[in-house]
């Protein structure tokens, strides 16, 4: 499975290239490595980064910020490995977006790049991905547990369901919908 990770880790690097993002080069990008993830996450991925690069450094209300950092580290969900090689590179070229200069979250420039991609390469990265959607595009069974979740959360608007363990204070007032930045609404205790 980790010799799967990197061959097509090296093809998602290629492509990019073919629409110049270059993320070979370490002094403006930093150091990338790529693992498969130890724990068993819900989440599809993640970008760790480290090391911030001092000279991109900027403040706002008397928080440091950084552009750049030098060095990242990429982490596979097992779960996203059964997938299909498109899903699995889509969600290696999302967090390769995260490793550019100004993308280190969801703003502006990520969307910027992630349009980029799925208009030359075809791809669909966007912030959330829908993991039933992804399993029946693979004719994969799907099955999720929602026992292990003590709160089922739904947007008032587009009807996306949340599930969740704990709950912030304040959290129909503090979080909107992550697709339509609806307001939600916590339906119930399971």
């Amino acid at each position: 499975m980790e010799e799967k990770l990197k061959e097509l880790y090296k093809e998602c690097i290629e492509e990019l290239k073919s629409i110049n993002i270059n993320l070979e080069d370490e002094k403006n990008i930093g150091k990338i490595d790529i693992n498969i993830s130890k724990r068993n996450n819900k989440r599809y991925g993640c970008c760790k980064q480290e090391k911030p690069d001092k000279l991109s450094a900027y403040k706002i209300r008397r928080r440091i910020y950084f552009r750049k950092f030098n060095v990242h580290h990429i982490e596979v969900s097992k779960w996203v490995m059964e997938l299909n090689d498109d899903k699995i590179k889509n969600t290696i070229i999302h967090e390769l977006i995260h490793c550019l200069p100004d993308c280190n979250n969801h703003g502006k420039e990520f969307k910027k790049y992630a349009k980029i991609v799925n208009e030359k390469l075809g791809y669909n990265i966007s912030r959330l991905g829908n993991k039933k959607q992804d399993f029946e595009d693979c004719n994969m069974e799907f099955s999720e547990n929602y026992k292990k979740y003590n709160y089922k959360i739904e947007c008032e608007s587009c009807n996306q369901v949340y599930y969740r363990q704990r709950l912030a204070k304040n959290f129909t007032k503090k979080y909107r919908c992550g697709k339509c930045e609806g307001k939600l609404i916590v339906l119930k205790s399971i």
